[in-house]
């Protein structure tokens, strides 16, 4: 039996937007899962393998990164990059999910083929985790002729995802519709474009679109890259209750009006975060701690709030057990600080203030991955192990 624990803490950030900040200074992880949160006191008789001192900054969950466009390994031909993934752990990512692997060199568009490369990206991502992250790929992209007998056997060979509708070659409500529901059926979390073409092939996607086919996503609410227009965002708010992604790598006056509208109406639980990267915006290490902070410092949002959004939002949205700070979730942990130089106190204050805070460690499943990030700016004040 493996014990961590990590103490001093001066705020944990819990991920759950109902309630997102903790009492206590210390967690108590066991076999790579959160086993108790609270004062000094869960500690006593507990002979803790390792010791974290957070010397007074922040602890949140692991950050989740909603939209990704992986391939296999850690490399990307569509910006030709190594060890991207490695880098994004750095920027406080701990979960990737792919909206599909449309960069894949050749990718192959008839059933049988993309079938063939979602069962492969997934499968290979179960057995590769650089620096430990965990990335979620193997996200079908539908293709005309697949049918009802197709996801049956893709989810039973452990596929659960399906990249954003319009990449492939169904488009249309008519064409993608019946095969979200045979989806849907099988278990799978379906992504849906919005806005305006993201790559060739791919198509303009609108909210009437999006309401007939119903996804269980709807992917860059603020576009990938061009957005949808803000009359029509108003449409998805209103008429449904879907999960809304607001993405690094896309508009930001767009983002700002999602989120202004949605604090508006007290549903800001809708909101989930991704990079859409890597894609012709380049690779963005730290993309989502710069959302957090675009919305906490131009849309008004507390920080904590915020950084829920990237966490227990999308744990929510894909049912992951993870990037929630409670008993029974996987020991995904970050933990962070004001950067030098910050006017903010602490990270919470820093981010609010328009500053990318600090990563001094990444802890996934309970085992320290990232001791420095190499990536933020250095932190106020630096965890130890003690």
């Amino acid at each position: 039996m493996s014990t961590m624990a990590v103490t001093n803490i001066g705020a944990i950030v819990s991920g759950d937007i109902n309630k997102p900040l903790m009492e206590g200074d210390t967690i108590l992880i066991v076999d790579g899962k959160i086993r108790q949160i609270g004062g000094k006191s869960i500690l006593e008789g507990v002979m803790a393998g390792q010791v974290v001192d957070a010397r007074g900054t922040t602890v949140i969950p692991g950050l989740i990164d909603s939209h990704t466009h992986p391939v296999l390994g850690d490399f990307t031909p569509r910006q030709k990059t190594l060890d991207y993934l490695d880098s994004s752990v750095h920027g406080g990512v701990t979960t990737m999910i792919s909206a599909g692997e449309p960069h894949v060199p050749g990718r192959p568009k008839d059933p049988a083929g993309t079938k063939a490369l979602a069962v492969l990206v997934h499968k290979c991502f179960k057995n590769y985790r650089p620096t430990g992250l965990k990335v979620h790929g193997g996200a079908l992209i539908l293709e005309k002729g697949l049918e009802e007998k197709d996801f049956a056997e893709l989810a039973e060979a452990g596929v659960w995802l399906v990249g954003e509708v319009g990449l492939g070659g169904v488009k249309t409500p008519e064409e993608a519709a019946p095969m979200v529901e045979w989806a849907k059926k099988y278990g799978m979390k379906v992504a849906m474009h919005t806005g305006g073409t993201s790559i060739p092939g791919s198509s303009t996607v609108t909210a009437d679109m999006v309401l007939k086919i119903n996804p269980s996503v709807v992917s860059h609410i603020n576009g990938g890259t061009t957005a949808i227009p803000t009359g029509e965002v108003e449409r998805l708010i209103e008429e449904s209750d879907l999960p809304l992604e607001i993405v690094q790598c896309g508009n930001p006056r767009v983002a700002d009006f999602t989120a202004r509208r949605l604090k508006e109406k007290g549903q800001l639980h809708r909101i989930i975060l991704g990079n859409d990267s890597p894609s012709g915006s380049g690779i963005i290490p730290l993309g989502i701690l710069r959302t957090i902070v675009q919305l906490c410092s131009l849309s008004g949002i507390p920080a904590e709030k915020a950084i829920a959004m990237a966490t227990g939002n999308t744990a929510r949205a894909f049912n992951l057990n993870t990037s929630v700070i409670e008993p029974g979730r996987e020991a995904d942990l970050v933990i962070i600080d004001a950067p030098l130089g910050s006017v903010g106190s602490d990270a919470l204050a820093a981010i609010e203030a328009g500053d990318i805070p600090g990563v001094s460690m990444v802890i996934i499943d309970g085992i320290i991955r990232v001791k420095v990030s190499r990536n933020t700016p250095p932190s106020k004040r630096q965890a130890e192990i003690k």
